[in-house]
């Protein structure tokens, strides 16, 4: 799956309207107009060239921080606490772990609740292996959290907030 399937398929799950991906995008400090979004969401068309913008890591990573800061509202650092800046997604691989990751920070999901919406979308995760997915690359228990279960994950949110 690519940055824009992904993109597509949490927008959908989550009944985010247009507008409110560009603002989005903004909270997460990468400017997009409703136009550009409508050219993001296109679905790749192998027969007709289209004037899909392919979204890159960095925009799938300030959408996903601007997401965080829409649901929970801007966190202000605490006095004398440094700010450090959150390092980019290096590789393709990972891309399916920040996006779990990020999405329960968002939404405040526990654990629990995470496995449920696996479950939801037909797929048994145990704790321990969800907790691999979310562990910070490099760590000696980190799992690449692979496509199918991207897509699980993103199918069990549609049928938790769709009905």
């Amino acid at each position: 799956m690519d940055n824009n399937d992904l993109l597509i398929r949490l927008r959908y799950a989550l009944e985010i309207k247009n507008s409110q991906m560009a603002e989005i995008f903004k909270l997460g400090g990468h400017e997009v107009t409703v136009p550009e979004v409508v050219r993001i969401l296109k679905k790749e068309d192998e027969e007709e060239e289209t004037d899909r913008i392919k979204l890159t890591n960095s925009m799938l990573n300030s959408f996903l921080n601007g997401f965080i800061i829409y649901k929970r509202g801007k966190q202000e650092p605490k006095p004398g606490q440094e700010t450090t800046p959150e390092p980019p997604i290096k590789n393709n691989s990972s891309v399916n772990n920040i996006l779990l990751k990020k999405v329960k920070i968002a939404l405040s999901l526990t654990t629990e609740d995470m496995i449920e919406i696996f479950k939801y979308a037909g797929l048994n995760v145990s704790k321990g292996e969800l907790g691999a997915f979310l562990r910070k690359e490099g760590h000696k228990n980190y799992k690449v959290c692979m496509d199918h279960f991207a897509r699980n994950f993103l199918k069990g949110l549609a049928i938790k907030y769709r009905g």
